[in-house]
Order: structure tokens, then C-alpha cells, then sequence
């Protein structure tokens, strides 16, 4: 699937760690092929993938979603890698918040015609350029081992 069908939209809740963050897709491509890659208890991981320099002022990156237990792809989307950070950010304090909540930021996909995928989660792993995982950058629950 290309990556002109996909628009992201992040909800990071600003300063206020009581909401919680959002990474919002909306998928205006061919809807049979985003819902066979979506099926009812799907289990799905979020990573990003700096595609400049970390220190770069305008860097930015790849946001890709794959299948948790099989890692097939289910889709990528252009991101801007501050406003990747500033969830992570935005994340991390509503966890130490809101401790019992089901996850640290939701994920939402929504397909032209109406289906929605709607989930909480608690990690996204963030790689440099070249593949390194930055762990000060990434959600990854304790107890969790790399």
C-alpha cells in the first residue's frame, strides 16, 4: 500500500498528562486491502524509523505498523519526528499518571467507509538512521527486555 493513502494526526494531549496521547490514521485507499491486514484481534506493534540524523532540526521518519505476532507489514506513514517525540514525551507521563491505565497512548485507524481500529498500547520502539534502537526515545514497559 502506498504511502499517499495514509494521514497521520498526532494527539500528544499537550501539557496536560491526564489525556491521552493519540496516534490517529485515516486510510482513504482501497478498503479491502488495509481490512484483510486488520482483522478483529489483531495484535499490532508501532515503531518509528528516523530517515535523518537524530539531531537533525527537521528531521523526520517512517511510522510502521506490523502484525505482533507474525511482524507482517500493515502499513507505513511519513511522520515528522519531533512530533513522534513529543507524544513519546506526552506518553510517558500519562503512564506514570494514570499507572492502571490500559496503555499509554491509544492508536486509532479509520478506513474510508467507516471501520475503525481502535486499540490502547504501551511500547513504540524509535531507531536512529541506521537501525539503532533509542531507548531514551521509546516506549518499552518495565519489565520488557530487548
Amino acid at each position: 500500500m502506498r504511502r499517499d493513502y495514509f494521514t497521520l494526526e498526532l494527539r500528544d494531549g499537550g501539557d496536560d498528562p491526564v489525556e491521552q496521547p493519540t496516534v490517529h490514521v485515516e486510510y482513504d485507499g482501497p478498503s479491502d486491502e488495509l481490512e484483510t491486514r486488520l482483522t478483529p484481534g489483531t495484535d499490532l506493534d508501532l515503531s518509528f524509523r528516523f530517515q535523518t540524523p537524530v539531531d537533525d532540526p527537521d528531521a523526520d521518519g517512517v511510522l510502521a505498523i506490523t502484525e505482533r505476532l507474525t511482524g507482517d507489514f500493515v502499513l507505513e506513514v511519513n511522520a515528522d519526528a519531533t512530533d513522534i517525540l513529543e507524544l513519546v514525551d506526552a506518553a510517558k507521563a500519562y503512564g506514570q499518571e494514570e499507572s492502571d491505565a490500559p496503555g499509554c497512548y491509544s492508536l486509532e485507524i479509520d478506513v474510508a467507509g467507516g471501520d475503525r481500529y481502535a486499540t490502547d498500547k504501551r511500547t513504540l520502539l524509535v531507531y536512529d538512521d541506521e537501525g539503532s534502537l533509542l531507548r531514551k526515545h521509546s516506549l518499552i514497559p518495565s519489565g520488557v527486555e530487548l
